[in-house]
C-alpha cells in the first residue's frame, strides 16, 4: 500500500492568568504563547498588559486570558498590540477571557483592536463575573481588512459574545456574528455603510446613565459615527469609522469623559 502523506498545521496555545490584591500581584500563571506583563507605575489604576507571541491567530489555535481581582481592587488590563485574525481553512479560531471583579472592585479591559483579515474564522467569548459592588468598563474594537493594503473582507466566520454577570445574574449580554451572507448585506446604507471599522463600549456600573450626556457630547470625531444609550446600570456606546486611526481618537476622547486615570501606556507607545 503506498503511504499517504499527511500534513499536520501547527497550532498554536496560549494561556495567561493574572489575579491582583490592593497591594499588587497575587498570582501569575502563563504558558505557550500567552504572556502577561505589568509594568511599573506611577500614575492611574495597575496595568495588566496582554501579550500573544504567536504574532496572530490562524486556523486552529486556542487563547485564553483570565484577570481576576479581590474585593477593594482596581485595575487596567489591555493588550501590547492589536491582534490579527489570519484565513482560516478549517477550524476557527478561539479566543477566550474571563474577567473576575470582586466587591467594591473596578476593571478596565481595553484591548487594542483586532483586524479580521479576509477568510478569518474566529470565535471569542469574553464572561465578567461581578460581584455585589463591583463594576467594570469593556472596550472591543474591530477593523475589517487590512485597510492600508486596500483589502476587502468576502469570506469571514465571526463570533463574538460579551456577558456580564453580577452576583450571578446576566446584567449584559452583547453578541455580533458575522459570516458570508451577513457580509453581502453588511455594506448597505442602513447597516456599516462604507464603514471598515467598529468597537462597542460598555459601562457597567450604577452611575453609567448620568455619563450619557457628556459622552453625546464628545461624539463629534470627523468620520466617525456613533451612538449611546443609557439602560438600567450601564452606559452602551456603539462606533463606526472608514478606518482604525478616526475610531481610535474618538475612543480616546470618550475614555477620557469616562474615566479619571491615564490612558493606558501601552497605547501611548
Amino acid at each position: 500500500m503506498d503511504a499517504i502523506a499527511t500534513t499536520r498545521m501547527q497550532r498554536s496555545r496560549g494561556a495567561a492568568s493574572v489575579r491582583l490584591g490592593p497591594r499588587g500581584l497575587l498570582d501569575l500563571a502563563q504558558s505557550g504563547s500567552a504572556k502577561a506583563m505589568l509594568p511599573r507605575m506611577t500614575a492611574g489604576l495597575p496595568e495588566i498588559v496582554f501579550l500573544n507571541t504567536a504574532g496572530g491567530l490562524a486556523s486552529g489555535d486556542r487563547l485564553d486570558y483570565r484577570v481576576g481581582l479581590t474585593p477593594g481592587t482596581r485595575a487596567l488590563a489591555t493588550t501590547q498590540t492589536a491582534e490579527r485574525a489570519y484565513r482560516a481553512k478549517d477550524a476557527p479560531a478561539r479566543v477566550t477571557l474571563h474577567l473576575a471583579v470582586g466587591e467594591g472592585g473596578w476593571l478596565d479591559w481595553l484591548p487594542q483592536e483586532t483586524i479580521l483579515y479576509d477568510g478569518a474564522r474566529l470565535r471569542r467569548e469574553t464572561t465578567v463575573d461581578l460581584a455585589p459592588g463591583a463594576g467594570c468598563l469593556l472596550l472591543e474594537p474591530i477593523v475589517l481588512g487590512r485597510i492600508a493594503m486596500g483589502e476587502t473582507i468576502r469570506h469571514l466566520h465571526l463570533s463574538d459574545r460579551r456577558i456580564v454577570r453580577q452576583d450571578g445574574r446576566v446584567i449584559h449580554h452583547d453578541a455580533l456574528a458575522l459570516d458570508d451572507a451577513a457580509l453581502s448585506r453588511l455594506h448597505r446604507p442602513a447597516m456599516l455603510g462604507e464603514a471598515r471599522a467598529m468597537a462597542s463600549l460598555a459601562l457597567i456600573a450604577p452611575h453609567g446613565p448620568d455619563l450619557l450626556e457628556p459622552v453625546r457630547a464628545a461624539l463629534d470625531e470627523p468620520g466617525v459615527t456613533a451612538a449611546a444609550s443609557a439602560p438600567p446600570g450601564r452606559l452602551v456606546v456603539r462606533l463606526l469609522a472608514r478606518d482604525g486611526w478616526p475610531l481610535r481618537r474618538q475612543i480616546m476622547r470618550l475614555l477620557r469623559v469616562l474615566r479619571p486615570d491615564p490612558l493606558p501606556r501601552i497605547w501611548q507607545v
